[in-house]
């Protein structure tokens, strides 16, 4: 079973039908894709089905995390602000961003279908990264996640007790 594992391809696992997301897609297109299909992250793809980023879940949570009212100094009846309005007006922007061009991780990282399911754990493990779209020729032709590995793990676990 040990060898076998080894052996193993990303192609083995990955989901072939994959849901893909535009630069222009509007963020609540995103959620909601996201959620319909219980997936943790979506491609963004040109024209051409290259992937130019993703947006994962992660991307969607720290969009509404990290946005700070600008700070201002009260000194007497005056309001000094402490940053220059166009400071203010970028972090707006990101927070507020309504496309997935606009929080999308980028680049993407991706991985080739030949390769082997120890390399696409420590890529996962050492990049902190989930999915990962997986891509031959400049294409996207698939995409695996943490749980296709859990998934796997766990059929191959089982075909080894039941004949073990």
């Amino acid at each position: 079973m040990e060898e076998t594992l080894q052996q193993r391809r990303v192609s083995d696992l990955m989901t072939t039908e994959v849901i893909t997301v535009g630069p222009e897609t509007r963020v609540g297109e995103i959620a909601r894709l996201m959620s319909q299909h219980d997936v943790s992250g979506l491609p963004v793809v040109d024209a051409d089905n290259r992937v130019i980023g993703v947006v994962t879940e992660l991307d969607l949570i720290v969009r509404n995390a990290h946005f700070k009212l600008p700070s201002f100094l009260f000194i007497f009846d005056n309001m000094i602000p402490l940053e220059l309005p166009g400071h203010y007006q970028e972090r707006l922007e990101k927070a507020m961003g309504t496309t997935a061009r606009e929080i999308m991780s980028e680049p993407a990282v991706t991985i080739a279908p030949e390769a082997t399911i120890e390399a696409l754990a420590d890529l996962m493990v050492n990049r902190r990264i989930n999915p990962v779209p997986v891509v031959a020729q400049g294409r996207l032709v698939g995409i695996v996640s943490r749980s296709d590995i859990i998934r796997h793990m766990a059929e191959d676990l089982s075909e080894g007790n039941a004949t073990g």
